[in-house]
């Protein structure tokens, strides 16, 4: 093989993962909040009955209510984000139309700004715009931060927000399902999933696995703590 011909491709020695993607924030806050906030009104129903047919009545109403609340809020937040940028990449791509000459400017400044030597900048904006579909993805890009084939999906965001948050939101549930009555063993297996979620979350970001585990854990048990009180303090004023 020739060493530095024109043909020769760089070889890429790493990779990056998906920043961009309608899924991954819907899934990691569907599953946090899911278990946090059900693991919470469990411990808040059963602070203040001694019916476990009320706690699991409960559990059961706060999974489907927040699964369903959050799919809904997902699609409508991301559609409207989608159709936002939308709206834009077209008032983008009718100004290449009606205005070329000066949108191939406007690009050739953008990368001298950048450094870009200006004879360089205007030759690689030059070719750039010969393509309109690329030119539209570069400019998009480069001023809305944003390209038309990368925007989130609703679906994906709402389908995704909805199959997380009921599978945390049913953790805290799970043993009282299985014929276990007592919270102990709902916190417990709720405890346990909270920091594992928290380390699980630790792989697509730059923090350590405990420090996220027990930051989410930490979050889940004050919020459980400060339901049971209330719960406790009003079952026991007859409320």
């Amino acid at each position: 093989m020739s060493a530095g011909g024109a043909g020769d491709r760089a070889e890429i020695h790493h990779q990056h993962r998906d920043v961009n993607g309608g899924w991954l924030r819907p899934s990691v806050f569907g599953a946090m909040d899911g278990l946090v906030s059900n693991f919470a009104l469990i411990a808040g129903v059963a602070g203040g009955t001694d019916s476990t047919k009320v706690v699991v009545l409960a559990g059961v109403a706060g999974l489907a209510a927040g699964a369903f609340s959050m799919a809904g809020g997902e699609y409508v937040s991301v559609a409207s984000q989608r159709e936002l940028a939308l709206a834009e990449i077209d008032v983008e791509r009718r100004e290449l139309e009606r205005h070329p000459d000066a949108e191939q400017q406007e690009l050739a400044q953008l990368y001298e700004a950048r450094g870009v030597e200006p004879a360089v900048a205007a030759e690689v904006a030059r070719q750039i715009s010969r393509d309109p579909a690329k030119a539209l993805e570069v400019h998009t890009e480069a001023e809305l931060g944003v390209t038309p084939r990368d925007l989130p999906s609703p679906r994906t965001a709402a389908f995704s927000s909805f199959l997380s948050f009921s599978v945390g939101a049913i953790l805290p549930l799970l043993p009282y399902l299985l014929g276990v009555t007592s919270l102990v063993a709902s916190a417990v297996l709720s405890c346990l999933s909270l920091f594992g979620a928290g380390a699980l979350v630790s792989r697509v970001t730059a923090r350590s696995w405990w420090y996220s585990g027990l930051r989410q854990l930490l979050v889940g048990v004050v919020a459980a703590g400060l339901t049971f009180a209330l719960g406790n303090l009003l079952g026991g004023t007859g409320l």
